[in-house]
């Protein structure tokens, strides 16, 4: 079934549930549709358009704390958008620390990236600037929205203006 981005009334981005669930909270007078998407949802009586976009009614808090981001190699990936920090490959990826763990390098935020494994090679146990590579971007916790990539493949046209680091 498709998927619905679900904001919170300051349309920050909360979550992605089901079309299904969206229509639940419709219906119950929780949620108001920002985007239409052109399908429908056909019942013995009645035809319902789906969402893309909705936005609730009622402002739910979300703790942010970027200690308690959970690291993993999911959520590495999806932070740097499935690609290589190095050199921007979507193919054969792994997960690098920037300062090797030999040389004291940490499992957080700031020293892991998303590599493809011929980058991995190259760095081996170097810094970067040593074998020869320079970073895209400087790793860095991830930001509160960036759980959309994890729960798609792809980011439908119409979130784009929600998700300001999506573009």
């Amino acid at each position: 079934m498709r998927k619905v981005l679900v904001l919170n009334t300051t349309y920050e981005p909360l979550n992605v549930c089901s079309a299904r669930r969206a229509l639940v909270l419709l219906f119950k007078g929780k949620a108001e549709v920002l985007e239409q998407s052109g399908a429908a949802f056909r019942s013995e009586r009645a035809t319902y358009e789906l969402p893309h976009v909705i936005r609730l009614q009622s402002y739910v808090y979300v703790p942010r704390r970027a200690s308690a981001a959970r690291i993993s190699r999911h959520a590495v990936f999806a932070r740097d958008r499935h690609r290589c920090q190095y050199c921007g490959s979507d193919r054969h990826l792994t997960v690098d620390h920037v300062v090797p763990r030999c040389k004291g390098g940490l499992d957080s935020w700031d020293n892991l990236v998303t590599s493809c494994a011929p980058c991995n090679r190259k760095k081996g146990d170097r810094p970067p600037q040593q074998a020869g590579l320079r970073l895209k971007h400087k790793p860095r916790p991830p930001e509160p929205a960036s759980f959309v990539f994890m729960h798609v493949d792809h980011i439908h046209e119409s979130w784009r203006p929600y998700l300001s680091f999506a573009s």
